[in-house]
């Protein structure tokens, strides 16, 4: 490759977006940083990448690679043959594209592209999203000149033969941009002042969340639960599952205190105006909310991969960031206790906050970044 040419840098990981997303705001943050960087994807033809990377215009590769189903024993045997093929496919691709660094951020959609890596001896580096590192990353972590973590803990869960590659970097999402409180709260219908409640089961909303919600609300409208002086709630119910929200409240008379839409889409604006989240425990959801000093009641999604929500969870738990309550056995009124006891204690909340900023990194991808950059060749002067 002459001095003139791009560098051709792969990001490789998805399968669901807690991976995708982390990986294409890398490589927005290489390119701002190095404009003669060319990022290259590589995906799964199963994941939601196949869906986002064309509509992002970005250049990819989908391969057949599929996960290993966990506890159906010898049936998870049939994603070889699978795995196989995406190896071969890969191995051709660099070939051709002559990487110069590979940067992988987890899922089975992000394992051919370092083992390929590990094995044409291509610089790797990882990025790890959750507490519990997956298995993607700890079989890749050998090979691995960078390891970039976003949770303290997960660093002891690293094959102790790659510890000394493992740098806390936190996870790179968007940074923080100024935004006006009152002009936010005229667009979500918020009243100029009292707390603000955000609810958030993730971009497609839950099922069970908005259970458990509903029935608090239900709980508040017969007298059953009090509800804090002028305590309003902004809940994002998921756009399948917002008819049926928007029935039940229609039946508590609609509640001008609670204010349910189906997705938000300036997420800046409402961790900017929360004074309270309830919400999923997801890596890049819980780097909002250290970002933005949110203190939060998380409930971790039992059926994630190797329950790393609830490790999650408890890990900022532990750091006084938040509360974790369990999906399972919550009622609305276990609930309610929580955002109630919370939202009268100032002093708690305020503690929280700070404790959520002492784990933020709110210019993670940046500094990811230049980490990665200073394996890439010198740019052209």
């Amino acid at each position: 490759m002459s001095s003139s040419s791009p560098v051709l840098v792969v990001f490789s990981g998805g399968g669901t977006g807690g991976h995708l997303y982390p990986a294409m705001a890398l490589a927005d943050a290489l390119v701002a940083l190095r404009p003669d960087v060319h990022p290259f994807f590589v995906g799964a033809s199963r994941g939601v990448e196949a869906d986002i990377l064309p509509r992002r215009g970005a250049d990819h590769v989908l391969l057949p690679v599929e996960g290993f189903a966990r506890g159906r024993g010898l049936a998870a045997l049939g994603a070889l043959p699978r795995l196989g093929a995406s190896l071969m496919q890969v191995a051709e691709l660099f070939q051709r594209l002559r990487p110069q660094a590979v940067v992988v951020t987890g899922g089975y959609a992000g394992g051919p592209a370092g083992i390929v890596a590990g094995m044409q001896r291509v610089p790797l580096v990882l990025q790890e999203q959750n507490a519990v590192p997956g298995v993607t990353t700890r079989l890749l972590s050998r090979w691995a000149r960078q390891i970039h973590v976003a949770f303290p803990e997960a660093a002891d869960r690293i094959p102790a033969v790659a510890r000394g590659k493992v740098r806390i970097s936190g996870n790179p999402i968007r940074e923080l941009q100024a935004v006006d409180g009152h002009q936010a709260r005229v667009a979500f219908g918020l009243p100029a002042e009292g707390l603000v409640v955000l609810v958030v089961g993730g971009s497609q909303g839950s099922v069970a969340l908005n259970r458990t919600v509903l029935g608090a609300l239900e709980g508040v409208a017969r007298g059953d639960f009090r509800r804090p002086e002028s305590l309003c709630v902004l809940w994002s119910t998921g756009p399948r599952h917002h008819p049926q929200v928007a029935d039940a409240l229609a039946g508590l008379g609609s509640p001008a205190w609670v204010r349910a839409v189906p997705y938000i889409h300036d997420m800046e604006a409402a961790l900017a105006v929360a004074d309270l989240a309830v919400s999923r425990a997801g890596a890049m959801a819980t780097a909002e909310l250290l970002n933005h000093g949110v203190p939060a009641i998380l409930v971790p999604l039992p059926t994630a991969a190797a329950d790393h929500q609830t490790r999650n969870a408890l890990a900022l738990a532990a750091a006084g960031a938040a509360v974790v309550a369990p999906e399972d056995g919550l009622s609305g009124g276990a609930l309610w206790r929580q955002v109630e006891r919370l939202a009268g204690d100032e002093d708690t909340r305020a503690a929280m906050a700070d404790a959520a900023r002492s784990r933020a990194h709110p210019h993670a991808a940046r500094e990811i970044a230049g980490e990665i950059a200073h394996l890439l060749p010198r740019r052209a002067a």
